[in-house]
């Protein structure tokens, strides 16, 4: 079938993309999903900094590649062997499709599937193989899911049956920021209710986390960031201190606001120094974690001596450490209840021909999260 998809020729054109325009909307062609595989019309997808990585190059992917991958939509058709999942049923994409056989898996921690972390480098679905054409070029999936499209084909592992009560737009934040902020929180480091926390990024993942604080009952929440506007709706979310990494003895402050340092700290912004800023306002025998995901070739430089002698941790978080069929359903009700309000991330919807518009604005750090609908 025929379906239209943003494809990624060439990484690291250059900013404003409303002029370089990295991302092309072409009309493709999807095969019908193999054993296994499901097609899935897409109805919203979140533009994230997971995409924005690969478009700008500081995430290496095979292209062509057509990208999205935080999304929602309905199931069209299932192939062979899917017998859980019926045409009509609501679904989230998750960006890591777990095998359910591979020693990660087995002891529960589909985030670090072998061979979905294998495929997705190569840019297949998990069996390996690729259902994305145009002409005589075969397309490259982006996680897996390839979303900013009308429709896609993905693996059975890569979908989630969700409440159909709920809008795509707001479903589609489930399957990465959602899970990668709050899971950052409540998973990889387990806050305890009356801890300091900090969180520096005020992205949609930065936000969640700072949901994800609330919701584990944190006493403290620093918010840390370089956007006036973010800090401010940070405050309106929660968060009790807030900083503006720019200003000269920003850390001290944060030391001094936070009695010599918060227990737990998150860097949600994909850049080294963000992380060591992170690593410095932890306190002695705390525990900072990272999400973000800077260049490969970026490094982190650390006095190993503090490790041992003030019994620091540092520890990295990947889709949240969640098991998404597990996650995914818990977060819907606790955000139905009220308890984790992530739909007021979203800063506004736009079509898929202007999708690299919303980039731009991705890239200037003036929106948390924006949703393609289709």
């Amino acid at each position: 079938m025929e379906s239209r998809a943003a494809v990624l020729y060439e990484m690291g054109l250059p900013r404003p993309y409303a002029d370089s325009r990295p991302l092309k909307v072409e009309t493709v062609k999807l095969d019908e999903p193999g054993p296994g595989e499901v097609l899935v019309r897409i109805r919203a997808a979140g533009l994230c900094h997971s995409d924005l990585s690969v478009i700008d190059g500081s995430r290496p992917r095979p292209v062509p590649m057509a990208l999205g991958h935080e999304a929602a939509g309905e199931v069209v058709q299932t192939g062979e062997g899917v017998t859980d999942l019926s045409p009509g049923d609501h679904v989230v994409c998750i960006f890591v499709p777990s095998c359910g056989h591979c020693l990660p898996c087995r002891e529960g921690r589909p985030a670090l599937c072998e061979p979905g972390a294998e495929a997705n480098v190569k840019g297949t679905l998990l069996s390996g193989a690729r259902r994305i054409h145009r002409g005589e070029t075969t397309i490259h999936h982006h996680l897996g899911v390839s979303a900013f499209a009308d429709y896609a084909v993905v693996s059975r592992h890569s979908l989630v049956k969700v409440d159909p009560r709920l809008p795509f737009e707001q479903a589609a934040l489930f399957g990465c920021a959602v899970m990668t902020g709050v899971g950052a929180v409540l998973n990889t480091a387990g806050v305890k209710p009356g801890s300091s926390v900090a969180i520096v990024g005020l992205g949609g993942v930065g936000l969640c986390a700072l949901l994800g604080a609330r919701l584990a009952g944190a006493r403290q929440i620093v918010a840390v960031d370089v956007q006036g506007e973010k800090l401010s709706f940070a405050r309106e979310l929660g968060a009790s201190d807030t900083f503006d990494a720019r200003e000269d003895g920003m850390e001290e402050a944060i030391r001094r606001a936070t009695a010599g340092g918060v227990d737990y700290a998150f860097e949600t912004a994909g850049v080294v120094d963000a992380l060591h800023l992170a690593f410095r306002i932890t306190r002695r025998g705390g525990v900072t974690v990272t999400s973000g995901l800077p260049h490969p070739d970026r490094r982190l430089s650390i006095p190993p001596v503090v490790l041992t002698a003030e019994e620091r941790t540092i520890k990295g978080s990947y889709v949240g450490s969640c098991v998404p069929q597990r996650d995914i359903p818990r977060y819907i009700d606790l955000f139905r209840q009220g308890r984790l309000p992530v739909d007021r991330l979203l800063s506004g919807t736009l079509p898929l021909e202007q999708i690299n518009e919303g980039f731009d604005r991705l890239a200037s750090g003036t929106v948390a999260r924006l949703v393609v609908t289709t």
